[in-house]
């Protein structure tokens, strides 16, 4: 087995944590904290790791670094339910972490939209930090779009993650609703309400970084509606910040 503690954390994932778990049965353990979940998430788990543990709902971060903390090999990969560690990327695991001096490494993310992966529009490459030794990572806290803080020397692995996010136009709208309450949170406390000027313009800036400079025309359709849905965002988590509480 590799020797790597696979953290996950669930709530009503029963869609995606299988693939998930199918994905991580190579390595040393997989840990899931589940935030009580109503459907079969949690007998799905159990299929794959006796370490599944139960707690209330407390924010991504915390409930990230709460499954960090129950690991004990020697080293942690982060994994969230709709991600799949590839072949590739496992392989590369194995050989590696047994022979650096690095104390951490990024990953690059294949992300999929409607079922497509998307080679432009700033979604590829998408290096983020997910594998580190224990005790060398931590979660920043954030409200949303929380990454790993890695204490030390970080590599790149050039194998991959496979996302599949967003599978529908439905999937995106439900998720946006949650994502940009806690955006509007994290303006709130950097800046204060937002004025007219960052409500007008930061969702067209949006829009033209995702579609003309990082050259989502080249997505065709899904970059298009990617740039309009990503400017829509924008738009909501800044008119929420501006929303009298």
């Amino acid at each position: 087995m590799i020797p790597v503690s696979v953290v996950i954390i669930t709530h009503n994932e029963e869609s995606n944590i299988e693939d998930a778990l199918r994905s991580a049965a190579d390595f040393d353990e997989i840990i899931v904290v589940d935030s009580f979940s109503a459907d079969r998430t949690i007998e799905i788990c159990k299929r794959y790791t006796d370490k599944v543990y139960q707690h209330e709902w407390s924010g991504y971060a915390k409930q990230k670094q709460m499954a960090v903390d129950y690991a004990v090999s020697p080293w942690v990969l982060i994994l969230d339910a709709d991600e799949r560690i590839t072949a590739e990327l496992r392989q590369e695991i194995a050989g590696i972490i047994e022979l650096t001096d690095q104390d951490g490494f990024s990953v690059r993310r294949k992300n999929y939209f409607l079922g497509k992966w998307i080679r432009h529009s700033g979604w590829w490459p998408d290096n983020i930090p997910r594998l580190f030794r224990r005790g060398k990572g931590a979660l920043e806290e954030r409200e949303v779009h929380e990454k790993v803080l890695i204490r030390g020397s970080v590599g790149n692995l050039k194998g991959c993650l496979e996302h599949y996010t967003y599978r529908t136009i439905s999937d995106y709208i439900r998720k946006m609703d949650i994502y940009t309450t806690l955006a509007a949170r994290e303006i709130r406390k950097k800046s204060g309400r937002p004025g007219i000027v960052a409500m007008l313009m930061k969702p067209c800036i949006t829009f033209l970084k995702m579609y003309i400079l990082r050259l989502g025309f080249l997505d065709g359709m899904h970059g298009m509606l990617l740039a309009v849905l990503y400017g829509y965002y924008t738009f909501l988590k800044y008119a929420k910040a501006w929303e009298p509480e």
